[in-house]
């Protein structure tokens, strides 16, 4: 993590006072274009043809002769299986996915353009918020050419008010994300790296119930985790208690 090289990438985007009337102008959603600038800041890796696919980024691996992709994804991973399956062929890929710590909402009227003063979000996010969608692409998790970046920030997000209800906020369209500060950057790359998100105050033997409250996320999540985790070799499957499932954390890892 690079506190510094973060606010360059804000700065060299958004500019360091930025004009909010100008949100919505770029070529390219912000958050997207500010990770893209964090993780290469030289244009001239962006947006490189692979295959019949483009690339956020490809660029020479540090580790080998070969090549490094960046996918940089700030929605649904079930768009992303077929891509990630060519890249992961022949190239080291690094897959970066923002989830918003701390957020500030703003409001758009899309008739005048007034956007509204923010406000905190009493939301908070987690690295377990990634799990909705590395859910998604599981039966790659596992492969040595994957390496998961999950970057928790700060962020300001505008929302359209055309949204059901009578204040036309529920159901709202989500406008924009301007990235504000880099909270925390979690690498998965082994087994050992996926444990390491397991609450500190869990017992070695645990259930999916006790996970949803050690993490203080749904219980629905907690399930979905725990089968991410057993299959990476994070977790293992120990037997019931009860009609729960137990499971154990791994106390060594190869």
């Amino acid at each position: 993590m690079d506190i510094t090289k973060f606010n360059e990438a804000c700065n060299y985007i958004v500019g360091e006072k930025r004009d909010r009337k100008a949100i919505g102008t770029y070529k390219e959603k912000t958050l997207h274009a500010v990770l893209k600038h964090y993780y290469e800041p030289n244009p001239k890796y962006h947006e490189i043809p692979a295959g019949s696919y483009i690339a956020d980024i490809i660029r020479p691996s540090e580790k080998n002769s070969s090549f490094d992709i960046i996918e940089i994804q700030t929605g649904n991973f079930n768009t992303l299986r077929q891509k990630l399956n060519v890249f992961l062929k022949e190239n080291r890929v690094i897959l970066v996915y923002p989830v918003a710590g701390s957020k500030w909402l703003s409001w758009i009227n899309e008739e005048t353009g007034e956007i509204t003063k923010r406000r905190k979000s009493p939301k908070t996010g987690n690295v377990f918020d990634s799990f909705k969608e590395l859910y998604k692409i599981k039966s790659i998790l596992t492969n040595e050419n994957l390496i998961i970046h999950i970057v928790i920030i700060e962020m300001e997000e505008f929302r359209l008010l055309n949204g059901w209800s009578n204040d036309k906020k529920k159901g709202s369209s989500r406008f924009d994300r301007i990235p504000l500060n880099l909270e925390k950057e979690i690498i998965f790359d082994t087994a050992k790296t996926f444990a390491d998100i397991i609450p500190g105050n869990l017992p070695n033997e645990f259930t999916s119930s006790e996970l949803s409250k050690a993490a203080k996320i749904p219980l629905s999540l907690a399930q979905k985790t725990l089968n991410i985790l057993t299959y990476v070799g994070a977790v293992e499957k120990i037997g019931k208690e009860g009609r729960k499932i137990l499971y154990s954390q791994k106390l060594s890892f190869d």
